[in-house]
């Protein structure tokens, strides 16, 4: 190369000619393939000299002036790279706009968004332009199975992925090994829920299970009805090594048997972080409970157990309770409509002073709990329990004064579900007495518990004094007893319910009573009612004038209402 030439070479990289603005106006515009292709810059860079050849010094020992055309033409394809970010994080703006979703760059939600095949394929070229994303969710889309593989492929853009959800998406025995065979592009990821999908059972989950790798980052697990065999099982079981960081594993609705329950905790040892375990609606027995117990030994650092509905559990308990010692930090146990016997409440009560983390207990629809509260309460820790679920649990007039003396010691109580038993009714000031200004509690049930309109006008009490002013979630409803003046007075001074978000006064269908007497002082209190979203008047009867008044306030608010048509049952006069 001559000495004008290289003079020429220099000047190139010096200085952008209108060819280096035509080029990068069409790079901007190409594919992604394409833009992995070399920079068109890089072909006008000098060439090393024949002498520097020969010389046998190595390209990486390069002279200032080399150095300084280097560093030239990485302005340039920074400068290009950078163009090209933004035009492909508009195209993902674009994109995601397009299916009625906000864009953002760390949290890509595309659940409930009908994507086709189509759709997956161009969001697998987005992904180059998402290299901050942590967050993926595509739920709720039944067209997504069959077609992950498209999308799966490129998941070594996103690297720094740690939850991945695909609840719902029918997803394939293909699209489970497509899915695993990615795993190792995703290294960060730490939530992978998978639930509701039906058609990898039958002994396909192996195809996922089968590409875990041992000190997996996987922290939470979700299978919930994904109809697992006894094979899937099996397969799970054979992973778990794998799995020694796992916190959360959920495989609520899929059919448990003996064998099936014998395999999977073999394997409960090896994930000793393992801080919360769901298997509602199992199918669990008695002996599924003792088989569950003798495994839970090993996992002392279980927080949360959810055993809910398995109603052939009963019985099971007396087992299992002696076990819960030797769970130290164990703060929520769920078994409702579990059937369990007098004697399983029992057994939980000889242990319950030994469970000093315990903030949520949850037997609801268990009758036997109606005969066995007291007890119960005298053992619970009380002072730190925050949900006390207690519904339909016949509660009978003792259960029901010694919950009101407990109530005094229950400073932390957020929540609490009284509804379906009747004995509340013309008692409900027993429980409201012992509340504080300081109160914490923020959801209140009290349906079809035959409150009268005595038993509201104690609740509006309760409201004045401040013990209320927490309360999000307020359920009044099937109390038809309550007359007109229970609710005028409960909502001349609902102005205390300042947090109030949801409330339920609906009736029961077949007792539906006019909204008049008591509708004016409901529409002057929605305006005070700041924090309210969601209003329930089912089964009421409202004229068309009534109903016009109600929705214009309520749509100021975006208040969701809740009411039925216009063309009700003559309504009752309230007593």
């Amino acid at each position: 190369m001559d000495s004008t030439e290289s003079t020429k070479g220099k000047e190139s990289v010096q200085k952008i000619s209108p060819l280096d603005l035509i080029m990068n106006q069409l790079r901007r515009k190409a594919s992604f393939t394409e833009r992995k292709k070399p920079a068109v810059g890089r072909l006008f860079r000098p060439s090393e000299s024949s002498d520097k050849r020969n010389s046998g010094i190595p390209e990486v020992k390069e002279s200032s002036e080399g150095k300084e055309n280097n560093e030239h033409g990485k302005e340039i394809n920074d400068t290009d790279d950078e163009a090209g970010s933004l035009v492909g994080w508009g195209r993902v703006k674009q994109f995601i706009q397009k299916l009625g979703k906000t864009p953002h760059s760390q949290n890509l939600n595309l659940s409930h968004c009908d994507l086709t095949a189509t759709d997956v394929v161009e969001l697998a070229t987005l992904l180059p332009f998402l290299a901050q994303l942590e967050v993926m969710d595509l739920s709720w889309n039944d067209l997504v199975g069959g077609s992950l593989k498209a999308l799966t492929a490129h998941l070594q853009h996103v690297g720094k992925l740690r939850v991945l959800k695909l609840c719902s998406c029918r997803l394939t025995d293909q699209d489970l090994t497509a899915l695993g065979e990615a795993l190792d592009c995703i290294p960060l990821i730490e939530v992978l829920d998978l639930s509701w999908n039906v058609g990898f059972g039958a002994g396909k989950f192996r195809h996922l299970t089968e590409h875990f790798q041992p000190q997996s980052t996987l922290k939470e697990l979700r299978l919930v009805d994904c109809q697992l065999s006894e094979t899937d099982i099996t397969a799970l079981s054979e992973a778990l090594p794998m799995l020694s960081s796992l916190e959360e594993l959920d495989l609520s609705n899929n059919k448990l048997s003996i064998k099936g329950m014998e395999n999977f905790t073999s394997s409960l040892s090896s994930t000793p972080r393992l801080k919360t375990l769901k298997l509602s609606m199992c199918g669990l027995s008695k002996d599924s409970l003792s088989i569950l117990g003798q495994a839970l030994r090993f996992i002392p650092a279980l927080e949360h157990i959810d055993l809910s509905c398995n109603k052939e559990a009963g019985g099971g308990l007396t087992t299992l309770a002696t076990i819960l010692v030797l769970l130290p930090h164990l703060r929520s146990l769920d078994m409702h409509l579990c059937c369990l016997t007098k004697e399983d409440v029992l057994a939980l009560v000889q242990v319950a002073p030994s469970l000093k983390d315990l903030q949520e207990l949850d037997l609801s629809f268990n009758k036997s709990v109606g005969d066995t509260l007291p007890d119960l309460l005298q053992t619970l820790p009380l002072s730190q329990i925050t949900k006390l679920p207690l519904n339909n649990c016949s509660l009978n007039t003792h259960a029901c004064n010694a919950l009101a003396t407990a109530m005094q010691m229950l400073k932390q109580l957020e929540r609490l579900n009284l509804s379906w038993n009747k004995c509340v009714g013309e008692n409900l000031r027993q429980f409201l007495e012992p509340l504080q200004p300081d109160c914490k509690l923020q959801e209140l049930r009290l349906s079809s518990c035959s409150l009268t309109t005595e038993d509201v006008l104690h609740l509006e009490s309760a409201c004045q004094h401040g013990a209320l002013s927490h309360l999000e979630q307020l359920d009044l409803s099937y109390n038809g007893s309550i007359g007109d003046g229970g609710w005028m007075s409960l909502f001349e001074k609902a102005a205390a319910l300042k947090g109030l978000e949801e409330l339920d006064i609906s009736l029961r269908p077949s007792a539906p009573l006019s909204v008049s007497p008591w509708l004016p002082a409901l529409l002057e209190a929605l305006p005070q009612l700041a924090s309210l979203k969601h209003l329930s008047l089912q089964h009421w009867a409202l004229s068309l004038a009534e109903r016009e008044k109600l929705e214009k306030i309520l749509s100021k608010k975006n208040v969701i209402l809740e009411c039925d048509r216009l063309d009700m049952p003559t309504p009752k006069a309230a007593s």
